[in-house]
């Protein structure tokens, strides 16, 4: 079972405007409501790929009675707290020319909720995955991230950790499964200026150093790069198509890598099935569906090229093996031949041509 946490989830109300004037009455051209909430568009994805997922979280007041609702339509379980006082918040999205965001501050959330939660997750065992996505109420920890690995600690279970900053930081001791900062993040992390590819491994790397096991770093347009737990670096161009959406499309990524991974336990997969629904959404005008999925999917299927640099008796060096022209898998050092071969047998389907150069 997959599990994820949404602790400030939201109606997100979305309104269209031709043009906003500050100071004066606008009227929108349409209007759009959806719940809000990173763990809620994660479960949402998941759910369009057929995989079991429940959603855990908080709720409150008439709000959060639509926050059900509306979840419900999609076909997955909820297994949400409601709190006694408050609402859920309420985040207006204002869409024209520029996009601006007014997003509330949500409910206050007692101990007694919290450990209501906590009772929840003792009911995870192994093999299951838990989503840990978006910020921190003020009424909550600030080590709450902590607080919950730290709990399912030792249990085998597969934690994923989308977060930024000091939080992401702290939980790298507990080794989530997948982190996922995006190049912006990634250089606020070590307060540098990352120039080219070659930064971004290195310093995902150094989060791997750090604790993380797999470091999916999204690269918008360009694409994202996984730094993987077998050492292996991957890379993955972007999806082609018109830009729509700006919401949940990092959301998406993590969902479609989960469903990629659990379907075979192969990085390459879980890369280009998580690039495939980022784009899907980002194509949307909301999340995505199975359908746009299958579709952007599409784009990365083809054949492998195999170029390998360098030779010396029965090891290669400096490999380089490009999979369906927009998927790399980059591999440092020298590297057994016996080893590409294990790398490419579970493509035997597709055509392989193999290059040495001198």
């Amino acid at each position: 079972m997959i599990y994820t946490i949404t602790f400030n989830p939201s109606l997100d109300y979305i309104m269209h405007v031709d043009c906003f004037e500050e100071g004066e009455t606008n009227r929108s051209k349409q209007e759009e409501i959806y719940p809000g909430g990173k763990g809620f568009n994660v479960s949402t994805i998941l759910s369009r790929l057929n995989l079991e997922t429940t959603a855990l979280g908080f709720v409150a007041g008439f709000t959060g009675e639509e926050i059900v609702k509306e979840l419900k339509e999609r076909g997955f379980t909820c297994d949400l707290c409601q709190l006694e006082s408050g609402l859920s918040r309420i985040n207006v999205k204002m869409k024209g020319a520029k996009e601006t965001e007014i997003n509330g501050s949500g409910p206050d959330i007692p101990q007694e909720k919290l450990d209501e939660l906590f009772k929840k997750l003792d009911h995870l065992k192994e093999n299951d995955t838990l989503v840990l996505a978006g910020s921190i109420p003020s009424s909550l920890p600030d080590d709450i991230y902590e607080q919950i690995m730290k709990k399912l600690d030792q249990q085998g279970i597969k934690i994923i950790v989308d977060a930024t900053n000091d939080l992401l930081k702290k939980v790298l001791p507990y080794h989530p499964f997948l982190i996922k900062p995006n190049h912006r993040e990634l250089e606020e992390l070590f307060n540098v200026k990352i120039e080219n590819k070659e930064d971004l491994i290195h310093y995902a790397r150094k989060l791997q150093e750090q604790g993380a096991i797999n470091v999916l770093v999204s690269l918008g347009k360009d694409g994202a790069i996984l730094v993987s737990e077998d050492t292996h670096v991957y890379y993955c161009a972007g999806a082609k198509g018109k830009l729509l959406n700006s919401v949940g499309s990092g959301d998406s990524m993590v969902a479609g890598f989960i469903a990629g991974y659990l379907k075979d336990k192969k990085y390459d997969e879980a890369l280009k099935l998580g690039s495939a629904c980022g784009g899907a959404t980002a194509f949307s005008e909301d999340l995505a569906e199975a359908s746009m999925i299958q579709e952007v999917y599409k784009q990365f299927k083809g054949k492998i090229k195999m170029i390998v640099k360098g030779k010396c008796k029965n090891t290669l060096a400096s490999t380089v093996i490009k999979v369906d022209e927009d998927v790399t898998i980059l591999r440092q050092g020298c590297i057994q031949e016996e080893e590409i071969r294990e790398v490419l047998k579970w493509k035997l389907q597709w055509h392989v041509t193999m290059e040495v150069l001198d």
